[in-house]
């Protein structure tokens, strides 16, 4: 697993080019099958437009597109170019078109397209997703303190605490912190506590 970015949240931004009426519409996606239901979804909501052309990349190495009805080359690559050039991945692009009775010629179906693309994707907040390992933590109230002071040193997120006999925390780190903070944990409790990894998966952290 490696790090990526992608956007945060669905968005969308229009223009009018020569008549012509351009909607982008880009949202995160994690597999396949998520991003072929958004462009359903966008294709059933503008089922009266001329074209709803689509790009998507995959972390896995996917890349698809389409120029739906377009001329070859003139919509789907335009579209899947931005994304790579904005350093995108799990992220799908659908740029709808109502014909305006003008035709804009191959050059000007590139530069549209791709500007409908781009000017989604600036609506949209970039999410850097980083490899993570959820923790689980058991521990006696005693090391309270200095677990809780312990914990901002690195790169985490707090999922869940919960204090009965013995207090339990979840927490979710940056997978590259996981083996200073092993090490420094059992040092810190005279090995009394031991990390139990739950699970892995990427996550957004803050920044520091």
């Amino acid at each position: 697993m490696k790090e990526y970015t992608t956007i945060a949240q669905r968005a969308q931004a229009e223009f009018i080019e020569r008549k012509s009426q351009f909607i982008g519409v880009v949202a995160p996606v994690s597999t396949e099958e998520e991003a072929q239901a958004l462009i359903a979804e966008v294709r059933a909501a503008h089922r009266d437009a001329t074209h709803n052309t689509f790009a998507y990349i995959l972390n896995n190495g996917i890349k698809r597109c389409s120029d739906d009805g377009e001329p070859q080359g003139t919509a789907g690559v335009p579209i899947l170019d931005v994304l790579q050039k904005e350093g995108l991945t799990n992220i799908v692009a659908v740029v709808t078109r109502y014909f305006g009775g003008i035709m804009l010629g191959a050059g000007g179906l590139v530069r549209a397209y791709s500007h409908g693309a781009k000017i989604a994707v600036d609506a949209a907040r970039r999410q850097v997703m980083s490899p993570a390992v959820l923790l689980r933590l058991v521990f006696d109230y005693s090391l309270y303190g200095k677990i809780s002071y312990l914990l901002p040193k690195y790169q985490m997120i707090v999922e869940n605490s919960a204090f009965g006999e013995t207090v339990e925390m979840q927490v979710l780190f940056k997978a590259t912190e996981e083996e200073a903070f092993r090490k420094e944990i059992t040092e810190l409790t005279a090995a009394t506590v031991a990390p139990e990894k739950i699970e892995e998966r990427f996550a957004e952290f803050p920044q520091k």
